[in-house]
């Protein structure tokens, strides 16, 4: 529960807040703390309490880069925030590439950047912002051309051998929201960033903070890269398949984002023609007005990708995410129950979709015979495991997020659960939801020519891998607070079965776990091999759990059956008992 500061806190809080008003460059930033200054000042508690959640504290800066609401304050997405950022960054890069001593010399060049952004609001002018501070500092900047996807943005980093990337984004977030995901360059392939350099640069942030960002030395002599940044990544996207020997009816959505050029080009490029839109979701629009939230993962966000693919009896449904780096994938049910346009459609579950196309990576490295590793977040199904065991590829279990799963060593393919997929990591070294979605098109339509459905190979799987079924719970609190409490409750009082499923052992990772670093995640081992994982979402104010089964008795029919029921009792017992916490 939040209480109204004091009057000296009050009085305080006004004058940091009047500190971040005299050196806020935008224009509907200071309106807005304008007014909540001088209602505070007039005793508002209503203002006060809005002035203490913007500036009681600061949005922190982590692996994920930066993600928040937009507004003023220090607790917001905002261009100060980001001037902040921008300029600590930029001494963390100028910092590394003097250490480095990259000359003959013995003297460093100056570092590069590139840098990237989407259709949300202000996303455009935080990287405007971004360049024009890092050129002022003296690092090479570079602006992609227009809005783009954030899988250009990443294979840029490295098309272009820069330092750094920087993307301007949130992604599946509300639409309320921005972020800033940060890419390093050289030895780092251009992954997303880790620990220890998220909080180097996090402390060099700091240290830009101490100043007025109208105070920052700014340039506009950053460059602004040409359009051969994105042939260079359409023609090496659409390399990964050849054109389809059956064609297939789809339909697409971008989810009110910026998939759609570059999504478009690579299906033409690749020889599958055109798909079909959603067209109300087409185009970029930072309001995403038919979703409300633009996550394909979310309950509804397929509706009308399924009422447009009912119209057009398309085979296949195909959903990048607002800034392209997700895919999900629905395909036609056979025997609908209802007359309603989507009852007719199912959506496939990221561990779905993982293992279709792991299984998919495994038989192109055996025909190119040719070794690899399969790798997935500890989240994600079991199935990729048994693949790469079935192909005798190594494989490789790591922590949430494709920051961790793009450094496996030898990668060839890796996933999440929540729609991410690496299947090119020779051109990308983050999720590509744009490379995911021409890769799974080109498997439905193989699959077509030798006269066979996604059911089929469903089955198939199923009979050599053995049937895998998952289910996720995603608890959505308004209390931050809520989910450490919940997570603590569950360490004082372990399991001991969840509905009548016996928990035999519990993995803690919070001290760090089989050589993982320390972090708030709970494993949890039951009874007929099932497994189910509880952690709080990176990205979201959530607490996740993730539950996985899977069965070898039987025919495809019987394992799919055995497993769906095992995660249905799971599914049922452990929301009982969450319920039951909070």
């Amino acid at each position: 529960m939040s209480t109204v500061p004091s009057a000296d806190n009050t009085a305080d809080l006004i004058t940091t807040a009047k500190a971040w008003l005299d050196q806020d460059p935008d224009a509907e930033t200071r309106i807005e703390l304008d007014a909540l200054i001088r209602a505070a000042s007039e005793g508002d508690s209503i203002a006060i309490g809005e002035l203490s959640s913007r500036f009681n504290g600061r949005l922190a800066f982590g692996t994920a880069g930066l993600r928040g609401e937009l507004g003023a304050g220090s607790a917001r997405m905002n261009r100060v925030l980001v001037s902040q950022a921008a300029a600590g960054f930029a001494r963390y890069l100028l910092g590394a590439q003097a250490a480095a001593g990259n000359g003959s010399d013995g003297t460093s060049s100056a570092p590069s950047i590139v840098i990237g952004y989407d259709g949300r609001k202000n996303s455009r002018v935080f990287a405007v912002d971004t360049a024009e501070i890092m050129a002022g500092a003296g690092v090479r900047a570079i602006l992609l051309p227009r809005m783009l996807p954030t899988p250009v943005l990443a294979f840029a980093v490295r098309h272009l051998d820069v330092s750094a990337g920087v993307m301007v984004t949130a992604s599946h977030n509300p639409a309320v929201d921005n972020g800033y995901k940060v890419y390093l360059g050289g030895l780092d392939h251009g992954s997303q960033i880790v620990s220890p350099v998220d909080g180097e640069i996090a402390e060099a942030i700091t240290e830009a903070a101490t100043g007025s960002v109208a105070d920052l030395p700014r340039s506009t002599g950053y460059e602004t890269a040409g359009e051969d940044v994105l042939d260079a990544y359409v023609a090496a996207t659409a390399a990964l398949a050849t054109a389809p020997a059956a064609p297939v009816s789809v339909v697409y959505t971008a989810m009110h984002g910026v998939g759609w050029e570059t999504a478009r080009r690579v299906f033409a490029d690749a020889g599958f023609g055109e798909p079909d839109v959603v067209a109300e979701q087409i185009e970029p629009d930072a309001t995403f007005p038919t979703v409300a939230f633009p996550n394909p993962e979310e309950p509804g966000a397929l509706d009308l990708a399924m009422v447009r693919g009912t119209a057009v009896e398309a085979e296949l449904i195909i959903a990048n995410d607002p800034d392209a780096d997700r895919l999900a994938i629905a395909v036609p049910v056979r025997e609908p129950t209802t007359d309603s346009a989507t009852a007719g459609w199912r959506r496939l579950s990221g561990n779905e979709v993982g293992s279709f196309l792991g299984w998919r990576a495994a038989e192109r490295l055996q025909a190119a015979d040719e070794d690899g590793t399969l790798a997935a977040s500890i989240v994600s199904s079991p199935a990729l495991r048994e693949i790469a065991r079935e192909y005798n590829l190594d494989y490789v279990d790591t922590l949430t997020g494709f920051k961790w799963i793009s450094r496996a060593g030898g990668l060839a393919y890796g996933f999440e659960e929540a729609l991410g997929y690496l299947v090119d990591p020779k051109k990308v070294r983050d999720k590509d939801g744009i490379s995911a979605a021409l890769d799974f098109l080109a498997l439905t339509a193989e699959l077509k020519a030798a006269g066979k459905t996604l059911d089929d190979h469903a089955n198939d799987f199923a009979m050599r891998f053995g049937a895998y079924s998952s289910s996720q719970i995603s608890v959505r609190v308004s209390d931050l607070a809520d989910i450490p409490r919940i997570m603590a409750a569950l360490r004082q009082s372990p399991l001991a079965e969840v509905g009548s499923v016996a928990v035999e052992s519990i993995d803690d990772f919070s001290t760090g776990f089989g050589g993982f670093p320390p972090s708030d995640i709970l494993r949890f081992w039951l009874a007929g091999g099932a497994r189910m994982i509880v952690r709080p979402s990176g990205t979201e104010p959530k607490l996740k759990v993730y539950i996985d089964a899977s069965s070898t008795t039987g025919n495809a029919t019987e394992r799919r059956a055995a497993a769906d029921a095992m995660v249905a009792e799971l599914d049922a017992g452990m929301r009982d008992l969450i319920a039951a916490i909070s």
